[in-house]
């Protein structure tokens, strides 16, 4: 009995190891991640700028940075206030205002030999039915796209690159960027469902053997 205890304890040493290392392991992607004004703060657009169409007086925000997913993304800095960017660009008809902010992030998050731009803002008048990709189009070109229609850069920001892995130690590998928020936005440093299952399961299985025991100690030989 006591062996097996032994080894149900070491199982549980292991599966805990394994999960304090998950984190160190996980590598974040370097892209532009697009957000959507919501009561006066950024949410993580559920959609790409090429699909969507705000209407008139909405703020859309653009963020150039490194991240594991959309849970843990780095937000514009400057906050969306559509009357501070098109305040004074008048309404005509046919058309709508729609107010944007380009954060280029930080030095920590460009690319090896590039610098991020200043972020701005801007304020572009485009047609009624007009994509959140056109009105961008329209105050800060060129943009680049990969063959996924991935937005790459902005005002030819970064130079090269698309979407590209960034592992702990800065190296690069393939793109995949995430492309749209989880349902839960929370802590993703945490456990997965399937690490938590295994380790409930290891104490069931430990709490089971231990009460065998004292059952049995204390029962005595029938």
């Amino acid at each position: 009995m006591r062996t097996r205890l032994l080894a149900l304890v070491l199982a549980l040493g292991t599966a805990l190891t394994v999960l304090g290392a998950g984190p160190a392991q996980a590598a974040g992607y370097r892209y532009w991640s697009f957000w959507q004004s919501s009561g006066g703060t950024w949410a993580y657009a559920t959609e790409g700028p090429a699909t969507a169409k705000p209407a008139d007086g909405s703020v859309s925000g653009f963020r150039f940075s490194v991240s594991e997913d959309s849970g843990d993304s780095a937000q514009p800095r400057t906050a969306p206030d559509f009357e501070a960017i098109c305040g004074v660009t008048r309404p005509k008809p046919g058309e709508k205002r729609i107010a944007l902010v380009i954060d280029s992030g930080t030095r920590a998050d460009a690319p090896s030999g590039e610098t991020p731009p200043a972020s701005r803002v801007a304020c572009a008048r485009v047609r009624q039915n007009a994509t959140t990709a056109e009105a961008l189009a329209e105050v800060a070109k060129p943009l680049r796209y990969n063959s996924q229609a991935l937005l790459c850069a902005i005002s030819s920001y970064p130079k090269t690159g698309c979407g590209e892995q960034v592992a702990a130690g800065g190296a690069t590998s393939k793109p995949n960027p995430p492309a749209a928020p989880k349902a839960d936005a929370g802590d993703d440093s945490g456990p997965s469902i399937g690490i938590v299952a295994g380790l409930a399961a290891i104490l069931a299985l430990g709490a089971a053997a231990v009460w065998q025991s004292r059952r049995r100690r204390y029962s005595g030989p029938r």
